[in-house]
């Protein structure tokens, strides 16, 4: 099992220099992964400084050698596919094959597509989730791409350089859990970043959950896949080893491949980074 930090994209981390320390610190205590929010707007945390977070992500590059990097996770149908392959390219490059890209409807929906006059039909977002999905990872290859699809066209667009990692990085999906679709999306690709209906961001699942998700994923998993596939899971837990073994030690059991330690969403330490900094130094649950 690999663990990873998760951070926003506002407040505190939407300092460059702030996530570098926290990079640099993770990667120095032992941590697999850091992967920061990607949110233009969440009216929640309104009148808060926010990051780009692909300026982010390289600010943790270039102090690290080791560590996974990426969002968790990016909202596909906000982007153009193509500004989107050109930036993930490059991170990857920079980092040196180390980016896993998380993608996702994201939201608040509201917040994040119809305040700037786009659509919140999430059955266009999906379409345009999937639609996208296929095009970055034609565009990662490096070779010549047509496409002529409901939401975009290209005509003969060869994005150099490819990814370092090929044919692409890693693709995670994430969604809501008993949501059926977006696992099923998931379970095309590389991995799941499932939240759960029953434990929101930072809070840790019920491990009878886990199970039921880890085996729809496992029915539903084309053969014949090369990459292992991940299951993400996440939340807070104690600084102290025995006690962060005895919520992660079942989890693991019942199928996840990843623990990502996160703040809870609705507390004071969300995107402060002392008390992030602290549990870094901490170093991550010994299994």
């Amino acid at each position: 099992m690999r663990f990873s930090i998760n951070i926003p994209n506002f407040g505190d981390f939407a300092d460059p220099r702030n996530v570098a320390k926290v990079a640099a610190a993770a990667e120095q205590a032992g941590w697999d992964g850091l992967f920061v929010w990607d949110h233009v707007l969440h009216r929640h945390h309104q009148g808060r400084p926010f990051g780009d977070p692909w300026m982010l992500l390289t600010a943790a590059a270039l102090v690290t050698s080791r560590i996974r990097l990426g969002t968790l996770l990016t909202p596909v149908p906000r982007y153009r596919p193509q500004q989107l392959a050109r930036q993930v390219a490059t991170l990857d490059h920079l980092s040196g094959g180390r980016v896993t890209f998380a993608a996702g409807l994201g939201g608040p929906v509201e917040d994040e597509y119809r305040s700037f006059g786009d659509t919140a039909d999430p059955r266009v977002l999906a379409e345009r989730l999937d639609e996208g999905l296929e095009l970055l990872r034609r565009f990662w290859t490096g070779g010549p791409v047509n496409h002529h699809g409901r939401h975009f066209e290209v005509e003969n667009v060869t994005l150099l350089p490819a990814a370092a990692q090929q044919p692409g990085p890693p693709v995670w999906i994430g969604g809501f859990w008993p949501r059926r679709p977006p696992m099923r999306r998931a379970a095309r690709w590389d991995g799941a970043v499932p939240l759960f209906e029953t434990a929101r961001h930072g809070h840790v699942p019920d491990v009878a959950e886990v199970r039921e998700l880890a085996a729809y994923l496992r029915e539903h998993r084309r053969a014949g896949c090369e990459r292992p596939f991940e299951l993400v899971l996440g939340g807070a837990t104690p600084p102290d080893a025995p006690k962060a073994r005895d919520v992660i030690g079942p989890l693991r059991d019942a199928g996840a491949t990843w623990w990502d330690e996160r703040q809870i969403q609705t507390g004071p330490d969300l995107d402060r980074l002392a008390p992030v900094l602290r549990r870094i130094e901490a170093g991550p649950p010994d299994l």
